[in-house]
């Protein structure tokens, strides 16, 4: 007797897509393995910058601004692969924090430049140190003759996926 409220379906054949590049199963893909790597070392920098009381988009925001102080919160965004909202909760908890000053007003426009209190560089120097050490892991990792070539396949990787 059928079942007119659990229809039996066929299953149909599912057509199988060639990848880009051969791999025996998702594991291999580039972009798995990119991810892979990349969780790999958030979860390295979330655990050293424990320590120093910071995240890591608000470590790359004292990273950043140590290198280009007065940078508004649209720039840090972008700078640091935030959004624009995010970057306000970042720039928010570093102030209150005493690690960066904004002025509460501008003359023109709505931006507000950021800059590193005494207090922010010296707990991005302490937690520099820590991130270096995860990088230089990563590197040791690397044949030195590779190095250059791997930083540039990556910097094509992204042209890539931006044009």
């Amino acid at each position: 007797m059928k079942d007119d409220m659990n229809p039996q379906v066929e299953p149909t054949p599912s057509t199988q897509i060639d990848p880009p590049h051969p791999a025996e199963d998702v594991l291999d893909h580039v972009g798995y393995r990119l991810k892979r790597a990349h969780a790999a070392l958030r979860s390295a920098m979330d655990q050293a910058l424990r320590e120093h009381g910071l995240t890591v988009p608000q470590y790359a925001c004292l990273e950043v601004l140590a290198a280009r102080p007065g940078l508004s919160n649209a720039e840090l965004a972008r700078a640091t692969f935030v959004t624009r909202q995010s970057m306000n909760v970042v720039l928010r908890g570093l102030q209150d924090a005493g690690l960066l000053t904004r002025p509460a007003t501008v003359e023109s426009g709505r931006a507000r430049p950021a800059s590193l209190t005494d207090e922010g560089r010296d707990r991005l120097t302490a937690a520099q140190e820590a991130v270096y050490a995860i990088e230089a892991r990563m590197i040791e990792a690397i044949p030195d003759e590779r190095l250059t070539a791997l930083l540039e396949d990556f910097d094509r990787l992204a042209r890539a996926l931006s044009d």
